[in-house]
């Protein structure tokens, strides 16, 4: 688990979690979209992490999803600070020994980082601003 300004590295995450008895490794990625509703143009987004709390959040996240499904490994990364469209601002990589098992607890994983992890982005397009929680 990690939350940091560095850049997400998305074959280097999937390398973390494989191993010999993992017959599938899920590895979702989160974009930066130039839009959101009612909202073209977006230029980049800054994002904010609660530092004292965020990482044992989502290590409780993490241990919940490998208490409801046979997981081998699992890591989780999040940008903080600005994050330009198209760039990776959150990732997920699960592997399992079996792919439904490994969608599943991914799917788990980054609903409930975005819905839990006290991180927050602000939106930037060319002539305003706005905060919002999620990730």
């Amino acid at each position: 688990m990690r939350v940091s300004p560095s850049p997400i590295d998305p074959g280097a995450l999937a390398a973390e979690v494989s191993g010999p008895s993992s017959g599938a490794v899920v590895l979702f990625l989160g974009t930066v979209r130039d839009h959101s509703p009612g909202r073209e143009g977006i230029t980049h987004l800054d994002y904010e992490a609660y530092e004292g709390r965020v990482e044992a959040k989502i290590d409780q996240i993490v241990d919940e999803a490998a208490s409801r499904w046979p997981v081998d490994a699992a890591a989780v990364e999040h940008r903080t600070g600005r994050v330009e469209p198209g760039e990776a601002s959150v990732a997920v990589a699960v592997a399992c020994a079996h792919r439904a098992e490994a969608f599943e607890a991914a799917r788990y994983l980054i609903d409930e980082l975005k819905a839990r992890a006290p991180i927050w982005k602000k939106e930037v397009w060319p002539g305003g601003e706005e905060w919002s929680p999620g990730s």
